[in-house]
């Protein structure tokens, strides 16, 4: 670990500790000093304010040496398997013949790769064996591997704040049941542990239990939350709480939307006027991140072009890679659709939810 990585760290163990014992102490109020809000009426704006525990952060300095990172290979260990189970068979082989042709795209297409993007990758690997540039298997799986990361190397995957129209607002869109609400408590607890200020809305209006989720994981980040009546709209909800980030001096909101099925149009069109309403707030939305199920396979590829008509999705984020999911996906949804993997889950707790490293990911996925 370099020094410029520690603070981080030790900010990310403390808050991680934190989530197992409740170390964070939050306490409301209705004001701390701040300018006056003008909310509507159905608004409700929490502070949490984080004690600071002198005694837990040592605690979670002595803990850094055996708190790993989430380890990507053994994260995608099922996905990893079917290219392993083919590729060794590949491997074991003295030619490369027709049968080695098909297992390659049998096992791409298996991979959620998708038929076009396969059939893609591997045109010009035969053109290299026919112009005798590749002669083994192994030569040949080693140039599908580069090939799969030059796929993935164009995109920037930053994710995007504006510091010159404070607040920031990035706005958190999918379909019931993709883990979305508990993303945006895992990316507000990092962006707090970096140092930013952050504000959680809580859109999602019509399941009151999302409000209570997103509003436990602000209490535990050290974030603002607002949230609105049941039933109430998304839209007001969105736009009071970047109106109540800008009075504050706060970096970013976080806004949560209902999750909806992309074949509604009624849902959809709801969701464009979240989008237009938050465009209308003081501050900029820079992000619009798409949260999927990697379990879903090709269906999330046709949830990223509703979405991404509704509101101009400017990137995704993969959850449950460490699942079912065979993580070909990834590449179908950058590709057909020019969107791209921003952020992966790899787990349940707030360290498990990390940015997408292509080389890493091909890597682990094709060894």
């Amino acid at each position: 670990m370099n020094a410029s990585e520690q603070p981080l760290i030790l900010a990310l163990v403390a808050l991680a500790l934190s989530f197992g014992i409740g170390a964070i102490i939050v306490s409301r109020r209705s004001s701390r000093g701040r300018a006056p809000l003008s909310l509507s009426p159905e608004i409700e704006v929490l502070d949490a304010e984080v004690s600071s525990n002198a005694e837990q952060v040592v605690k979670a300095e002595e803990v850094v040496a055996v708190i790993e990172p989430p380890n990507l290979r053994s994260s995608i260990s099922r996905a990893r398997s079917l290219f392993y189970t083919a590729f060794s068979g590949i491997r074991s082989r003295n030619t490369i013949d027709d049968s080695t042709w098909q297992e390659l795209e049998d096992t791409l297409i298996r991979a959620d790769v998708g038929v076009h993007l396969a059939q893609a990758l591997i045109a010009p690997l035969r053109e290299q064996v026919r112009e005798k540039k590749i002669t083994t298997p192994e030569v040949l799986i080693d140039a599908l591997r580069e090939m799969m990361k030059q796929q993935l190397s164009k995109a920037d995957r930053s994710l995007r704040i504006d510091l010159t129209a404070s607040p920031s607002v990035w706005l958190f869109v999918g379909v019931n049941g993709v883990g979305k609400t508990t993303t945006i408590g895992k990316v507000g607890a990092a962006q707090t542990a970096q140092g930013r200020t952050v504000l959680m809305a809580a859109g999602d209006t019509f399941r009151a239990a999302a409000a209570e989720q997103l509003q436990t994981w602000a209490e535990r980040a050290g974030a603002e939350f607002v949230r609105g009546s049941e039933g109430g709209d998304p839209a007001s909800v969105i736009f009071d709480g970047i109106q109540s980030a800008a009075a504050r001096g706060i970096d970013l909101v976080l806004g949560d939307t209902a999750g909806r099925l992309q074949n509604k149009s009624n849902l959809m069109d709801e969701l464009r006027k979240v989008r237009r309403v938050a465009d209308k707030g003081l501050g900029s939305v820079t992000e619009v991140l798409l949260v999927i199920d990697a379990t879903t396979g090709q269906n999330g590829l046709v949830q990223a072009r509703e979405f991404a008509a509704a509101t101009d999705v400017t990137g995704v984020v993969l959850t449950k890679l460490d699942g079912s999911a065979k993580g070909g996906i990834v590449f179908a949804i950058e590709t057909e659709m020019g969107i791209p993997v921003k952020l992966v889950g790899l787990g349940e707790t707030v360290l498990d939810l990390v940015p997408f490293v292509p080389a890493e990911f091909v890597d682990a996925l094709c060894e």
